[in-house]
Formats: structure tokens, sequence, C-alpha cells
């Protein structure tokens, strides 16, 4: 079939042509607009899940909710060596400014700008949290904000206190226009943990004055157990929805939905395959219809297509969705990996049937005995590659592969 009409995107963040599966969570977050819209108290919204599951897509669907709604709203990208100062500011300013031309009083937004400006000039090294003329270039920000620096608001050096306060004048603006503002952070998990308790001490007075300002965060499975380790409190005051894989009709809608508007049509048995082969994943959804509708010569679409296909749709994902961050992994850290995939399969076969990736936690205990060292030792390991988003610690003494299918990756590279 024609590939310029192949309408499947399989990309990091890229919103594919058929958002299925997802109904649920935006009428969730539409009622969460409108409650805090009318002044009904509202918790801020994390969504967790694997790499792969849409999340990015997801949280800019709930953006373009809110911006049609007319609410101010801004994202960021959480690094973690980054402090979240400059891009908070960032995001405030962008969403400020969406609000500017509905607000009737300018310089009520003057003086917000003026905060906003001593709150990012007051930042010093990433995570640091205090001036400094050391501070990286990277970290400095030029706000291209007229008004001066504000002096006694938001600039004491400290962030917990600082954010609290430029936060609550931020949604001081919004009560004025009659609105509310919502600020989005991907990779939440990698927030720094004193930039972490700042958030959730903000989100925490925000929810206790009833102000019309929330959070929506995007992580990795363990963003609950990292806001809880800030602030006890942090599993009350978030509304938390697990974003996971697609069941089968929301898989078929995802595929059969686009080549329908492209008059395109799929055999059940191709069907059943494809959702073998990707497990109901959105990414690999999409990098096996993309494969498909390349390699099928016309419609409908059969069950042998998707296997001529297969082949070269794995291959895509062994590159660029398994091999770039295989090699992003120290020798060390590899080996590591390769006795968490090992030690899956064999609980696998143990039960006699494979475990999914998605649930194969494995204890750090079990690793250490395998490849014959002491726990201690291989800490350093499992640490770089917690930081390096490749695995995470859902519970205390175990971890699991943030990328679904990663084991089975694994298990078929050469060691």
């Amino acid at each position: 079939m024609d590939p310029v009409r192949n309408p499947y995107a399989p990309g990091a963040g890229q919103r594919p042509p058929e958002l299925a599966g997802r109904g649920r969570e935006l009428d969730v977050f539409d009622v969460v607009l409108e409650r805090v819209a009318r002044g009904r108290p509202e918790r801020s919204l994390m969504l967790t899940g694997l790499r792969g599951v849409g999340k990015t897509v997801l949280l800019n669907t709930l953006r373009s909710q809110a911006i049609g709604r007319l609410w101010g709203t801004g994202k960021i990208e959480a690094r973690p060596d980054q402090s979240l100062r400059r891009p908070v500011a960032a995001a405030l300013h962008m969403a400020v400014r969406e609000l500017a031309p509905h607000h009737r009083a300018p310089d009520r937004i003057d003086g917000f700008l003026g905060v906003l400006k001593a709150f990012a000039l007051r930042g010093g090294p990433a995570g640091s949290g205090r001036g400094s003329a050391t501070t990286k270039l990277r970290d400095r920000w030029q706000p291209g904000i007229d008004v001066p620096a504000a002096s006694g608001r938001a600039d004491s050096g400290d962030i917990e206190i600082d954010l609290v306060e430029l936060l609550t004048d931020a949604a001081s603006v919004a009560t004025d226009v009659g609105t509310g503002i919502a600020v989005f952070i991907d990779e939440m998990q990698d927030v720094n943990p004193e930039d972490v308790s700042a958030l959730c001490a903000a989100c925490h007075e925000l929810s206790q004055i009833g102000a019309p300002l929330i959070v929506v965060g995007a992580g990795l499975p363990h963003l609950p157990a990292v806001l809880s380790a800030a602030k006890s409190y942090s599993e009350r005051l978030f509304r938390y929805q697990r974003i996971d894989r697609l069941d089968r009709v929301a898989a078929d809608q995802a595929l059969c939905a686009p080549a329908e508007r492209e008059e395109v049509e799929y055999e059940q048995k191709a069907l059943d395959l494809l959702y073998e082969k990707s497990g109901g994943y959105p990414y690999f959804v999409q990098a096996y219809g993309k494969a498909t509708w390349d390699h099928a010569p016309r419609s409908p679409v059969t069950a042998a297509d998707v296997r001529v296909a297969a082949p070269e749709a794995e291959a895509e994902l062994a590159v660029g969705f398994f091999g770039s961050r295989f090699e992003r992994a120290t020798p060390a850290e590899r080996e590591y990996m390769r006795a968490m995939a090992t030690l899956s399969l064999v609980a696998g076969e143990e039960t006699g049937v494979e475990r999914d990736d998605m649930d194969a936690a494995v204890p750090t205990a079990e690793i250490a005995r395998a490849l014959g060292r002491k726990p201690a030792s291989l800490s350093p390991a499992r640490d770089a590659l917690i930081k390096k988003g490749l695995i995470y610690s859902g519970e205390r003494g175990t971890v699991a592969f943030t990328v679904p299918h990663f084991g089975r990756y694994l298990r078929t590279q050469p060691a």
C-alpha cells in the first residue's frame, strides 16, 4: 500500500492518529478543570506508567483540554541535574501571558511578573536553591520581562517558601479572570528531592485555600514513592492515575480507525497477531502498524502481511527503542540488567508462563546471588541505572525495567 498514506506514527511523545483507550483519563481531567473553575476543592494529578504507554501524549492532550477552557498553561520536562526554578518560572511566564489579554488590570500582571522575575533570578546552581556567582550558564534565566524584580516575595532563596508564594500569586491572577492555571511536568521522577518537597508543599497550600492552580505530572511507576519520600501526605495530596497498555478493543481501534479513514481494513487474524506482537503497548502498536502497512500489498491486511512485516518493526525497535537505551549503560550496568532479564525468565519458567516484563520485579538480593557478588557492591550500578531511567524500584528490595519487553530484548543480545 502507498507508504505516503501510512497513518501510523511511532515516535517519542508523538500523538497517534487515534488516541484510543484514554477516554476515562480525559473525562476525569475535564471534571477536574470544571470543579477548579467553580471554586470546588480538587487535587493535582499524577500520571504514572512505563515507557511507551503514551504518558507524554496524554499530558499534551490534557494541556490542550485546559487551553480549550481558556486556562493559562505551561509545560516543562524535568532533568535530574536541574533545579525547578528556571523551568517553573518559564512555564508560569507562558501561562500568565496566555491570561494577560483577559485581565482588566495590567498593573496586576506586571506585579506578578516582578515576583516571577525575582523568583527566577534568586536561583543558584541546580538543586542548591541559593544564589551564587558560580551559577552555570544554562541555569541563568533571561526572562524577557521588562518590569523590575520585586523584593520580599518569592525571593528568600528557600525553594519551598518561594515556590509556595509564587504559585499562590499566580493562582490569584487566574482568579481575577475567572479561570485557572495548569503546570504540566513531564519526567517528574527526575525532579531533585528538595524541589519535590517544595512542589508538594506548594500543592498542599493551594489545595487548602482552594486556589485555581493545579500541577499535572507524568513519570515512571515509582513516582508515587518519590513524592511520598518527600512529604508523607503526598499520597493523599494527588490523584494518581496509572497509564497502562491498551486493552484489546482499544488496540484494535488504534489500528483500525486511522486505516478506515484511508479505506483500508484488517482481517481478524491480522489484528490477533498484531496484538500478540505489540502486547497492547501504544508505541509498539504504532511501530507494528506502520511496518505492516508498508509491507501489505492491498486491503484487507492479512496475518501473513503482519508476519512479513514484524521483523522490520522488531529491528527498528531494537535500534531506536531498546538499543539506544542499552548503549547508555556501562559494562557493569549491562551485566546487572542481563541478570535481571535472566531472573525474570527463570521465574516465568517456574510458573509455566513467561512473566510479562511490566510485572517482572526482581529482588536485588537474587541479582547479587546470580552474579556472585555482595548486594552492597552492586549498589552503584543499580543507582546509576535508576538515575538513567532504565530501571526503577517500586518496592523496597526489588527492581524492574522501565521499558516493556526490555528483558526479552536483553535475552537476545550476545554477552
